[in-house]
């Protein structure tokens, strides 16, 4: 009788499901895997079974924060080498006679990488159910939000700083460094200094909206859920 209810406890999907073994817990080592595991978690948690907050310990839950602020500082690092090589040299110096839509297909490489992340944080917006999926989640998103916020002051300020010393004295001094070209290097600088703090604010800004977008879509699509439940419930009471 004590085993049937023991394997009875195992089989029902209301049970406490806890590991114990620390060696063999999974640890995810980038944001895809970070995401695979909320869908385990959502799995779990979809089905009814109780999880308790305790589940994913304070070191779990800072691994999802470092994935987060790993993620946030490839996508902001990417995109701060490649924006000035578009903007500041190709499209002022080669791509000169570019339609609209070439330009608008060379300029979105800067933000592929981050175009993509943000879709799969926003992807993951779905699983935000329970306990554990949305304390996961949330730091996740809280750990990629800082890094990015972090990273779109810092290019604005260092695009500003960059701008105002830019005066013809400090720019031909060092233009002489060039040697032959150092008048070309002199009169290139100047076509495009104009378009710095245009270009920090766009960076900035996409970096802003990349960074936020993800949590407007997980509590909107939360909200909609719960709207769900309750339109279910007055249906059902009704």
């Amino acid at each position: 009788m004590g085993r049937e209810w023991e394997n009875k406890g195992q089989n029902d999907t209301n049970a406490q499901i806890i590991t114990t073994d620390g060696g063999r817990i999974y640890r995810p080592k980038n944001l895809l895997s970070a995401i695979s595991e909320v869908q385990q978690f959502y799995v779990i948690e979809s089905k009814g079974q109780n999880i308790p907050a305790e589940f994913l310990t304070l070191e779990r839950t800072l691994d999802f924060f470092k994935i987060g602020l790993k993620s946030g500082f490839h996508e902001g690092f990417v995109m701060v080498l490649l924006f000035p090589v578009f903007h500041f040299y190709l499209f002022p110096f080669v791509f000169k006679q570019l339609d609209w839509f070439s330009h608008f297909i060379f300029g979105s490489i800067p933000y592929l990488v981050l175009l993509v992340n943000t879709g799969m944080c926003c992807y993951i917006s779905r699983y935000y159910v329970g306990n554990i999926t949305r304390k996961a989640i949330n730091s996740l998103l809280m750990g990629r939000a800082m890094s990015l916020l972090l990273k779109a002051f810092l290019v604005y300020v260092i695009y500003l700083v960059l701008y105002r010393i830019s005066t013809p004295e400090n720019i031909w001094q060092l233009a002489q460094n060039f040697g032959t070209k150092a008048k070309s290097i002199y009169i290139g600088f100047f076509e495009i200094k104009p378009h710095l703090l245009p270009v920090a604010t766009e960076t900035a800004g996409i970096m802003l909206v990349a960074a936020i977008f993800p949590y407007g879509s997980v509590y909107f699509l939360d909200l909609w859920h719960r709207h769900q439940v309750k339109k279910n419930k007055r249906t059902i009471s009704a």
